[in-house]
């Protein structure tokens, strides 16, 4: 690919990541909005959450293993234009029913991260790599908080429709760009179908999902986890029984990927919780500010904006001092941010000071991790060891939401309750630090730290 091509590739790359984050988070805050909207409950309300996390924790290891056989580029196109008409379909939706249908297909989009690392890896020089991936990884956290942003504004000053339109017409444009001016890349590993590994991650996953949204009752949550718990056994024997399983678990076990694994699900534990926690509690009357949407808004701008200007400093940083050190960094500042959100919020000015120091720590911790996954890979199996890691943020994702929530229900939406919530969050960043102690604290010379021989031969069906 021509060195003309790179920051175009990585603008595309960028747009696509920012229009699915964006989505992620933009009906949060406009749950009550969809509650009013549709004359329904809020078990319901809350699917248009759960069945995004759940499809995106399903579809992602699927598109990531297909886009390593089939091109990466090819699969990222797919997954755009999956994700922006539906999209448009949720904006059209009728009724609650059709919009959690549609939410669910959005979830395809989810896949775009992994590919995309797949894509920077196979054709960008070894020097832009880390910068590169630290850009992509960090609009997860941009468009997260944007749609905190932006939800309230919608809301009060347009209508609904326009919640899901901006995220699909972005999409849209990317996907002809990509279309048009990314190269497909060369690195492809032939495989056959791991239909059996396929289903029995995919029942893992949204049972364990689906038991943490808690929507159901305490029966049926746990015979959600003995499921969960079942298809997870069933699916390490299928993996190990196939010649060319989904996921290699051989690879999952490293030492280093294990360890970023680990830190991962705590990131996305502590991230989501501040999602879910922050725009709660400043329209809160009784525990915060009583702001409209659109003000809490402008108090997560900072936020935002801190996570645009460090995302490529963290880069960076691990490109020449390692990536564990930006990754500690980001992950002690989340930390420190979170802790003074629970015991220093007392007027919006302070509070507000908090979120630039949290986007900063986002930042640095995403951008580290999306590069640490790359330098602990094959080039052939980028796409299904991103995913699997895209897995572990959304799972880690769900358990924060879902705790926080359960915390504020105990103590009735009162201030202690916001206070305990953001204490367990900044635990869990704390705790995230842990996993680090096993990761190399040196620089990679190479776009992976180590070596492998290359991927064995498909071998074909007899």
């Amino acid at each position: 690919m021509p060195r003309a091509n790179y920051k175009l590739t990585l603008t595309l790359l960028t747009v696509a990541g920012v229009a699915f984050a964006l989505m992620q988070t933009l009906v949060v805050p406009a749950l009550p909005f969809f509650e009013r909207e549709f004359h329904t409950s809020p078990e319901w309300t809350t699917w248009l959450v759960t069945s995004f996390l759940v499809s995106s924790s399903v579809l992602t290891p699927i598109i990531g293993k297909l886009g390593d056989a089939h091109g990466k580029k090819r699969m990222l196109v797919i997954s755009l234009a999956i994700f922006a008409t539906a999209s448009l379909g949720a904006a059209a939706a009728p009724n609650i029913e059709v919009l959690i249908g549609f939410r669910a297909l959005q979830g395809a989009g989810a896949a775009i991260f992994p590919l995309a690392f797949g894509i920077i890896r196979d054709q960008f020089p070894a020097e832009k790599v880390g910068v590169a991936i630290g850009t992509v990884s960090s609009v997860f956290g941009i468009g997260g908080g944007m749609g905190l942003v932006l939800s309230g504004v919608i809301v009060e000053h347009l209508d609904r429709h326009w919640l899901f339109l901006i995220g699909a017409i972005p999409v849209y444009a990317a996907t002809a760009l990509v279309i048009r001016f990314v190269p497909e890349s060369a690195t492809k590993t032939p495989a056959k179908p791991d239909y059996k590994g396929a289903a029995a991650l995919s029942i893992t996953l949204a049972t364990l999902l689906l038991a943490l949204s808690d929507t159901g009752g305490a029966a049926v949550t746990v015979a959600l986890l003995a499921t969960a718990i079942a298809a997870a056994i069933a699916w390490v024997q299928i993996e190990r029984r196939t010649d060319d399983p989904l996921v290699d678990l051989q690879t999952l076990a490293r030492p280093g990927m294990a360890a970023t694994n680990a830190s991962t699900i705590l990131i996305g534990f502590a991230m989501t919780a501040f999602f879910v926690l922050v725009p709660g509690f400043l329209q809160s009357p009784q525990a915060g500010f009583g702001l409209t949407p659109t003000q809490a808004g402008l108090i997560l701008l900072p936020f935002s904006l801190a996570m645009i200007a460090a995302g490529p400093i963290a880069g960076r940083l691990g490109t020449s001092h390692g990536r564990t050190l930006p990754l500690r960094i980001g992950l002690a500042l989340g930390a420190v941010s979170l802790a003074g959100l629970a015991t220093l919020h007392g007027t919006e000015l302070v509070f507000a000071l908090w979120m630039p120091i949290m986007g900063t720590g986002m930042a640095f911790a995403l951008a580290a991790i999306g590069a640490l996954v790359i330098d602990h890979s094959q080039p052939h199996e980028t796409g299904v060891t991103s995913a699997m890691n895209t897995i572990m943020r959304t799972t880690g994702a769900a358990i924060g939401a879902q705790l926080a929530a359960t915390i504020l229900v105990a103590h009735d939406g009162q201030a202690a309750g916001y206070t305990v919530a953001f204490a367990v969050a900044a635990a869990g960043a704390l705790l995230a630090l842990v996993p680090t102690l096993l990761l190399s604290r040196k620089p990679s010379t190479t776009v992976a730290i180590w070596t492998q021989p290359v991927p064995k031969p498909h071998r074909p069906a007899a």
